[in-house]
């Protein structure tokens, strides 16, 4: 019995050895009015005044983000518009940037 138990625990080590965690990456393919796509990552999500929007990062560009409004075609299917309103993207564009910082700890430089 003493073997059998050995022999378990052994083979669940290897398999806890090969397991690897991943974290999942969401990818937004976007077209442009060219017909161009580029693809982005789905960086977050947040409702705001009953309205759902995402923030996206091109993959060859870490610096910026892009803020899209997320709503249902007719058929149901999820689209993201550009936000015209300046006071509703900006509004959105600061509960992103909360949200973001929230995340990170920086310190720049502060001695302590």
């Amino acid at each position: 019995m003493t073997e059998e138990i050995k022999n378990v625990a052994e083979e669940l080590d290897g398999e806890l050895d090969s397991t690897k965690v991943v974290e999942e990456i969401e990818i937004v393919t976007l077209t442009d009015e060219d017909g161009k796509e580029t693809e982005f990552e789905l960086i977050g999500r947040l409702t705001l005044a009953d309205k759902d929007y995402i923030a996206l990062m091109a993959q060859d560009n870490d610096e910026e983000y892009l803020i899209l409004r997320s709503e249902k075609d007719a058929d149901g299917e999820e689209v993201f518009v550009t936000i015209e309103d300046d006071e509703e993207f900006d509004a959105v564009a600061d509960a992103f940037d909360d949200e973001f910082m929230s995340e990170f700890d920086y310190d720049f430089g502060v001695e302590q």
